[in-house]
């Protein structure tokens, strides 16, 4: 069994053309050695790419972190400055002597009222403090707001953005208990949401720090406050530079800040990440949501805040990829040029074979006015020869099938022409029929002489063509010859532009629509039914609804309608009705092409919309001349 299956394999490679066999040793020559070499450079590469990353991604962490560190220190520097300006502590030793006067006050006589020049007094250090709040704001660009309290908690602040904590209170306590065992130096912390006066939530980072007199005594407390998005800038560089995403966390797992500020004041201290992150730099892989991510971290010697950037390692590969693709693209060019250099040298001894073969592809294509140029009497020549009285064989062939689908065609419209008189026929006979019997024939002469019209019309010219305005009279006359039958049921509207009277088109298109819905469409329900033929003109084809108000049919009726029209099948003769659409459809595909017939749209209680297209004038056919002069009377 293993014998046979190697001669069958071998016997596959023995048979195959001399030009497949040479581009085969071609494929296996060149596919191999590069393939090998594009994978060893791929994994090299990649290696190399993520090396480089974690470096020049610690440095631009480090840079950030400088940046926001000397911001830091610009805070802290700011929370200095009362130190050295006299007037704030001389107003907060006013305000603390003020309201160590008013508790005493208080202790001794309850509830004291304020005594006179208090609001002076209260006024002038507000405005002391607050003056000189206003200045500290405007050093240093960013700073969100500055908060100086006296030692009795009472505040005084100017916001930039007009924002102000409504926690006053409860900030002031917990930064005095932060800061109770200080001596003056500044105090750090971290990301805290709060709500302002204008109630919208906020984050910010504050320095604090107790302000002391000359002596060294605490006289009150500044908190410098910025907001978060001084650093949005820096992380948002930092992330587009190397495609991640970034988190700056404290020491103790809170979050800082975060790209997405989704996680900002969370405490991620048991999270893998945090937890992986261990020592001031390094870097690390996780997989989040099925996605590998490598994990470059680096920390702040002077604030102990971590910064951590997360990066897919699909974009640490991207450029990569590129490259093997690039790779891929020149081994396929190579490949290209091999078979062409492995066709040029086989190119002598198979090119009549060639010649023959591509000359049978335009023939597959449909091409059969091609001829096999013969230049030997070997066998190759009398292949060529055979070849060519093949195709003068087909295309004899081809010619007379042609002949005979004209012949079917021609039969095929006349038959169907010939089904619309006798349907018609009956329908009007029965409606004089039944307006004689109920008027007494008082009606019955306009009937029947509406009626010699539209015989004569319809019966007229075995060609069938006529002009636009002799077709829409024609609809005229069989809507008059309804009214007969139902006085003041039926209301005709024609909207087609005057341009089109003269168009040449085959006859009864319109009125077996229109019969249709008469008779079909009809709603007991309503007074009268709106019938409307209106154009329009595309740039493709005219398009021209049928409309009527009557009750429409439901959507599985419509469909297998439309169904039914599509099918090649010709209409069934009934006296009964129901061949109208079908053979107009027919009729206008016949004669113009498949592009052109009829589609219905409808909705039940609403009424129904038939499309019927026509090539775009002018339409010239043979017979139009001849049929001008056909008109009803």
């Amino acid at each position: 069994m293993m014998d046979q299956h190697k001669h069958s394999r071998w016997s596959f490679i023995r048979d195959m053309g001399m030009e497949r066999k040479l581009l085969l040793v071609f494929l296996v020559i060149i596919t191999l050695p590069l393939s090998i070499i594009s994978i060893i450079s791929f994994k090299s590469y990649s290696e190399s790419i993520q090396a480089n990353t974690v470096a020049y991604s610690e440095k631009l962490i480090d840079q950030m972190m400088d940046g926001i560190d000397d911001y830091i220190e610009d805070m802290k520097r700011i929370s200095s400055m009362p130190a050295y300006v006299n007037d704030i502590k001389q107003n907060l030793i006013a305000s603390n002597r003020y309201y160590e006067q008013k508790k005493m006050t208080q202790g001794d006589h309850g509830n004291a009222g304020v005594a006179p020049g208090d609001f002076d007094l209260l006024l002038s250090i507000q405005r002391g403090i607050e003056g000189n709040i206003s200045f500290i704001n405007n050093i240093k660009r960013g700073t969100n707001s500055v908060y100086i309290f006296d030692a009795y908690g009472n505040g005084y602040y100017s916001a930039k953005d007009g924002g102000v904590r409504l926690d006053l209170d409860q900030s002031y306590a917990f930064w005095t208990e932060q800061a109770k065992d200080s001596s003056g130096e500044a105090l750090l912390f971290g990301t805290q949401a709060y709500t302002t006066n204008l109630q919208s939530t906020r984050y910010a980072y504050t320095v604090v720090r107790k302000i002391v007199d000359s002596l060294w005594n605490p006289v009150g407390l500044i908190a410098v406050e910025a907001n978060i998005s001084n650093m949005e800038t820096q992380v948002a560089e930092l992330d587009r530079v190397t495609r991640g995403k970034s988190l700056i966390v404290d020491e103790k797992g809170k979050v800082i800040y975060d790209s997405d500020q989704k996680l900002l004041t969370k405490d991620i201290s048991q999270t893998p990440l945090f937890r992986g992150a261990q020592g001031a730099a390094g870097s690390f892989y996780d997989t989040v949501s099925g996605k590998e991510r490598l994990n470059i971290y680096s920390s702040s010697s002077k604030t102990s805040w971590k910064v951590i950037i997360s990066i897919p390692v699909d974009e640490l590969t991207r450029d990569v990829k590129l490259t093997r693709n690039a790779t891929l693209a020149a081994t396929l060019i190579i490949i290209v040029l091999a078979l062409f250099i492995s066709i040029v040298l086989s190119f002598a001894l198979t090119k009549p074979l060639t010649q023959m073969i591509q000359l049978m592809k335009r023939v597959q294509g449909g091409d059969l006015d091609v001829n096999f140029r013969v230049k030997r009497r070997d066998e190759i020549g009398l292949l060529g020869h055979q070849f060519n009285r093949m195709l003068a064989r087909i295309r004899q062939l081809i010619q007379d099938i042609y002949r005979i689908e004209e012949q079917k065609k021609e039969a095929e419209l006349h038959a169907l022409q010939s089904q619309i008189n006798p349907h018609f026929i009956y329908n009007t006979l029965e409606s004089i029929r039944m307006t004689a019997e109920i008027n007494d024939d008082v009606e019955a002469a306009d009937m029947i002489s509406i009626l010699g019209k539209l015989l004569r019309y319809s019966t007229s010219e075995l060609s069938g063509r006529t002009t636009m305005k002799q077709e829409l009279l024609y609809v005229r006359n069989y809507v008059e010859l309804l009214g007969c039958r139902y006085p003041g049921r039926f209301v005709l509207q024609i909207d087609v532009p005057e341009e089109l009277d003269h168009y040449s088109i085959i006859k009864l298109v319109f009125q077996p629509i229109i019969e249709n819905a008469a008779y079909h469409g009809l709603d007991d329900s309503k007074e009268h039914m709106h019938l409307s033929i209106s154009c329009e003109i595309t740039s493709q084809k005219l398009l021209f609804h049928i409309r009527d108000d009557g009750c429409g049919m439901e959507q599985a009726t419509l469909d297998k309608l439309n169904d039914d029209l599509k099918r090649e099948s010709p209409p069934k003769k009934s006296i009964n009705g129901g061949i109208g659409m079908k053979n107009v459809h027919q009729r206008l595909q016949l004669n113009y092409g498949a592009a052109y017939g009829i589609e219905v749209f409808s909705k039940l209680g609403e009424g129904t919309d038939v499309i019927l297209s026509l090539p775009l004038p002018p339409y010239r056919s043979a017979s139009e001349s001849e049929t001008e002069g056909s008109q009803p009377d």
